[in-house]
């Protein structure tokens, strides 16, 4: 247990948005537009940007991306998916426009490199595959509960939902799981320039 840290959590400081807001224009969006889940069980996607004039970037395995995971006891890593030019997802998807997440979109994207945005969805009592990306991802939770929480390598956290920035190294193999009966719902963001190998952040 001594060994434990959080090194690969960065809660980003001096950065907060307003929850309630969050909430009232998610029940918005969730009127217009269903959660995408392209070939993965108990899990939803609604990208929130694109490539300009692009729907075919917000459409099919594009709402996933490419990943690797270990998937049997070989231990073999596999590839799956395809890859993604993340820095080409600059435009807001119209039906963004008139909410709050505009507002969040253009403040992060002040503040980092981003490539696409999404409003990821795991279902109740659920959990991803164990799996590492190209790029680390900055969370905003939005809807969660006590029994959500991700894991990089051997490291369980629950990130609470109220308004703070995380960013995740998931860079390294890692899951969510939901193991409340609640929906969990996060802002979810590819960040294109790691701040894990900047500076140590512990």
């Amino acid at each position: 247990m001594s060994n434990l840290n959080f090194k690969d959590f960065y809660k980003v400081p001096k950065l907060k948005f307003d929850i309630s807001r969050l909430r009232k224009d998610l029940d918005l969006i969730l009127e217009k537009k269903k959660f995408n889940s392209p070939g993965v069980t108990h899990f939803g996607a609604i990208p929130i940007n694109q490539i300009p004039n692009d729907k075919a970037s917000i459409m099919g395995n594009r709402v996933r991306g490419k990943y690797w995971t270990i998937a049997d006891e070989t231990g073999k890593e596999v590839a799956r998916d395809i890859d993604i030019e993340e820095s080409k997802y600059t435009q807001l998807v119209p039906e963004f426009e008139k909410t709050y997440f505009k507002e969040v979109f253009e403040t992060l994207k002040s503040k980092f490199k981003l490539g696409r945005v999404r409003l990821l969805l795991k279902e109740p009592r659920s959990v991803l595959s164990w799996h590492k990306d190209p790029e680390c991802r900055l969370h905003i939770p939005i809807i969660t509960n006590q029994g959500c929480s991700m894991v990089i390598g051997n490291v369980a956290k629950h990130l609470p939902a109220n308004g703070s920035v995380w960013i995740t190294n998931n860079t390294k193999y890692h899951n969510f799981f939901n193991g409340g009966e609640q929906a969990r719902i996060h802002l979810v963001a590819c960040v294109l320039d790691s701040p894990f190998k900047k500076r140590k952040l512990y």
